[in-house]
C-alpha cells in the first residue's frame, strides 16, 4: 500500500465564505479527527490531494506544523457537476492499528456462454486491516460461472492480515440469466385489449 506525504495547514476561518476563498486559492478545506481528539480543521493543496485520492483507502502522511500524522480518507465531497474536491474528512490512524474500510471488488474471466449477466451486489467489500497495510482491492475470477451461481464473501481470498468485516454468507457477485424480451406481437395484443376495455 502506498503512503503519500501531504502538507496541511490548520485553518481558523469557517463557513461557506471561508470555504469558497480556500477553494479559489486551489486548496481544499478538510477535517482530521479520531482517537478521541478534538477535530482539527485543515487546508490541503488541491492538486496534491486530488492525486493522492486516486488510490482507494490511501494512507496519507500529513505534515502538520512540523509533526507527521497518519490518516485515511473517510469522506470525500466533490462538486456534482465539475468534479472538483469540495471537502474531505480524514480519520487519524496509528501504525499497527486495525481499521475497517471498504476495498473495491474487480472481476476477471468470462462467464459461461449464454448471455448471462453479472451483478455486483457489493461493489466494495468491507474488511478490517492494519492501517498501514490496507489492500487496494481484491480480484475475483468469474470464469465459466452460469446463471444462479454466486460468489460469497467467504469465497474471496483476502490478502494476509486482512479479515472480513461483513457476514461470511453475504453475496458479493451473482450471475443472472438474461431476461428474454416480450415479442412485439404480444405487446400489441395487450394494448388492443386495454383499448377495448
Amino acid at each position: 500500500m502506498s503512503e503519500v506525504k501531504l502538507a496541511a495547514e490548520t485553518r481558523t476561518e469557517f463557513g461557506k465564505g471561508a470555504a469558497r476563498r480556500i477553494r479559489r486559492d486551489n486548496k481544499v478545506p478538510g477535517v482530521l479527527y479520531g482517537h478521541g481528539t478534538e477535530p482539527v480543521h485543515l487546508t490541503f493543496p488541491g492538486h496534491d490531494l486530488l492525486l493522492a485520492l486516486r488510490t482507494p483507502n490511501v494512507l496519507i502522511a500529513l505534515d502538520l506544523d512540523g509533526k507527521t500524522e497518519l490518516a485515511i480518507p473517510k469522506s470525500v465531497q466533490r462538486d456534482p457537476l465539475k468534479g472538483f474536491l469540495e471537502h474531505v474528512d480524514l480519520l487519524l490512524v496509528k501504525r499497527g492499528e486495525k481499521v475497517t474500510v471498504e476495498i473495491p471488488v474487480q472481476t476477471e474471466g468470462e462467464l459461461a456462454p449464454g448471455g448471462y449477466l453479472l451483478e455486483h451486489v457489493l461493489n466494495a467489500l468491507p474488511v478490517e486491516a492494519e492501517a498501514t497495510h490496507i489492500p487496494e482491492g481484491v480480484t475475483v475470477s468469474v470464469e465459466g460461472l452460469e446463471a444462479g451461481a454466486s460468489v460469497l464473501a467467504k469465497d474471496i481470498e483476502l490478502p494476509k492480515g486482512t479479515t472480513l468485516a461483513v457476514e461470511e454468507d453475504a453475496v458479493v457477485l451473482q450471475v443472472l440469466a438474461a431476461q428474454a424480451e416480450e415479442s412485439e406481437g404480444e405487446e400489441s395484443e395487450g394494448d388492443e385489449a386495454a383499448a377495448e376495455a
